[in-house]
């Protein structure tokens, strides 16, 4: 809509310029004007100013200059009205954009709640938005939510304000990422957050090794030093490179690229008996290999045994190739 009234606008600014070259050349060569007398009779007779003429007019002159008075007034009156219609048209969108993106948000539940959407945020919904997750940014730069409003959910304002996190239906969401770029911020952030949600899975950002603690301390589930594991992973590259090339290649970058999975025993407990992992047989139905299991008190275990017990609320670690990761997807039905 906003490009249909683009294009009215444009056509009106023709419509004016081309009454302003029929002006000047009417009485340029009607009235034998010079440029700079036609360029003023034209403007002060569109406008309608009633300044005085640069000399008197002949009868063509005059007729000329009604003529131009009648399609002055009917071509500014069209530019005009079409201007208004588009700023009141923009304004009204704005507002009907502002109540869709809210109640799409007060719909949402177990969603994640991202605060900032600089380069960690960025990734972070990338990601998110390719495993499908539902998900709301909290960001106060204007410019940036101009930008990619068209792309995802935003919640204009400060992440530290208790009201902007409600308004991201932070209390129904099942988790929250801050990626703030102050540490200080991101302390105050899982304060909030954790008081307003006490089940909510917080996941900050940190710049500096002593904020860890603090955040821990606060109420955040995970800290994560994107400097850090930046810098663990170039030292990787130099000590263990084609090691560390294959396991980026392990890609997790959408459900129909990934190459793991992790799956809860819940999803198997409906249609096989898996008493153990040697009863999922999951490489020969699927051709997936299962690489790691998760108790239910939180321990990993890495390339466990076939005869391992499984236990309920308990997950497993599959790896495969995409088509055999949505073959086991398909199979036992998992969202």
């Amino acid at each position: 809509m906003i490009k249909f009234f683009r294009s009215k606008i444009y056509v009106a600014l023709l419509l004016v310029v081309i009454v302003l070259l029929f002006g000047v050349l009417g009485y340029r060569f009607i009235s034998d004007y010079s440029w700079i007398d036609a360029l003023y009779m034209t403007i002060i007779t569109v406008t309608t100013v009633g300044f005085s003429e640069v000399r008197p007019m002949g009868p063509e002159g005059k007729i000329f200059t009604v003529l131009l008075i009648l399609t002055s007034v009917f071509t500014v009156g069209f530019a005009i009205s079409v201007v208004t219609e588009y700023i009141l048209s923009r304004n009204s969108l704005q507002i009907l954009k502002k109540k869709r993106v809210k109640k799409t948000i007060d719909n949402l539940s177990d969603h994640v709640v991202v605060c900032g959407f600089g380069r960690n945020g960025m990734q972070a919904s990338e990601r998110l938005k390719a495993y499908g997750k539902p998900f709301v940014i909290v960001e106060k730069d204007k410019e940036v939510i101009d930008k990619y409003e068209d792309e995802v959910l935003f919640v204009e304002g400060d992440a530290n304000d208790d009201d902007v996190l409600l308004n991201a239906g932070v209390e129904r969401a099942q988790f929250l990422i801050t990626a703030l770029p102050d540490d200080a911020a991101n302390l105050f952030v899982v304060l909030s957050a954790r008081q307003l949600n006490k089940k909510l899975f917080i996941i900050s950002r940190a710049s500096l090794v002593n904020s860890q603690k603090k955040l821990l301390l606060a109420g955040a589930n995970k800290v994560i030093m994107p400097d850090k594991i930046g810098g663990d992973h170039m030292a990787s590259l130099v000590v263990m490179p084609d090691l560390i090339t294959f396991m980026d290649k392990l890609s997790m970058e959408g459900e129909h690229t990934t190459n793991l999975e992790e799956v809860a025993i819940e999803d198997f407990a409906d249609q096989v008996d898996c008493n153990s992992l040697r009863d999922l047989d999951l490489r020969r139905k699927t051709g997936c290999t299962i690489i790691g299991y998760i108790a239910p008190d939180g321990e990993y275990i890495i390339n466990p045994e076939a005869d391992l017990k499984l236990q309920p609320k308990s997950k497993v670690i599959v790896l495969g190739r995409p088509e055999q990761i949505k073959k086991l997807n398909e199979m036992f039905h998992i969202d």
